[in-house]
């Protein structure tokens, strides 16, 4: 009976059916996620069945990868919200852009208006390998430029995993942190969920993002989480009602 009782939950369950998502990648043919207006429209209504109500998405800006702009990405959100509509998919969602830290960006904020979640929060994020070598200067200029950033998946850069106390320098700089929820069903690896589950408890999560790029992101929602913060992580799932619209 109490081994009953301690069980975890689906991960699933904790959307609610009210969750309103800020990270994914669902416009068709624009980056590594939807390839075709098909695909967009099976992640939508996958959406619905795991408890999204509301989302917007987040196409990769990354002049040297993935050279897209506000307006091409504008103008496939028009274009795929008119398909949408005419296969009777009604779920009205925005488009914002996940932007990569580079040289290149730095450049480009001080000149063009980026494309935000909400008013002046901006999803970035940065390599895998390395972090920019002038990233707290990045960091420090997009706020005079009157931008908050949001990291997207602090948990999945592997370099800060042993040096914990860069999260904590990341925050001071005003970084805010959003965690990709599939780190807790253990999609990425043993290493990032328990990471994320240290980030959780020290309270540095602001908001939570799907990142659902295909399918498989999807299925994996049907998972029970692995972490013992569940509180935390519900905290922070709500917090997202703030980009509600």
């Amino acid at each position: 009976m109490l081994s009953f009782l301690k069980q975890k939950p689906y991960l699933k369950d904790l959307l609610s059916g009210n969750y309103i998502d800020i990270h994914s990648h669902l416009l068709p043919g624009i980056d590594d996620g939807a390839k075709t207006i098909s695909d967009t429209e099976k992640l939508i209504k996958s959406f619905e069945k795991i408890g999204v109500s509301q989302f917007i998405t987040t196409p990769h800006i990354s002049h040297y990868i993935w050279n897209n702009s506000p307006h091409a990405i504008q103008d496939n959100h028009a274009e795929t919200s008119k398909l949408l509509t005419e296969s009777n998919i009604t779920k009205p969602f925005l488009a914002a852009a996940e932007y990569f830290m580079d040289d290149w960006f730095e450049r480009h904020f001080q000149n063009e208006k980026l494309l935000t979640l909400k008013d002046n929060y901006v999803l970035v994020e940065m390599s895998y390998i390395n972090a920019p070598i002038q990233l707290y200067k990045i960091l420090f200029d997009l706020q005079v430029a009157g931008y908050t950033p949001v990291l997207a998946h602090p948990e999945r850069y592997l370099f800060y995993h042993k040096n914990l106390i860069e999260y904590e320098r990341l925050k001071k700089a005003g970084c805010l942190f959003q965690i990709n929820l599939l780190a807790v069903v253990g999609y990425y690896g043993e290493e990032i969920t328990k990471i994320s589950e240290h980030l959780l408890k020290k309270g540095m999560y602001d908001f939570a993002g799907t990142d659902v790029h295909h399918n498989n992101h999807i299925a994996a929602f049907e998972q029970k989480i692995k972490i013992n913060t569940l509180d935390a992580l519900k905290k922070v799932i709500s917090n997202n009602q703030f980009f509600k619209f």
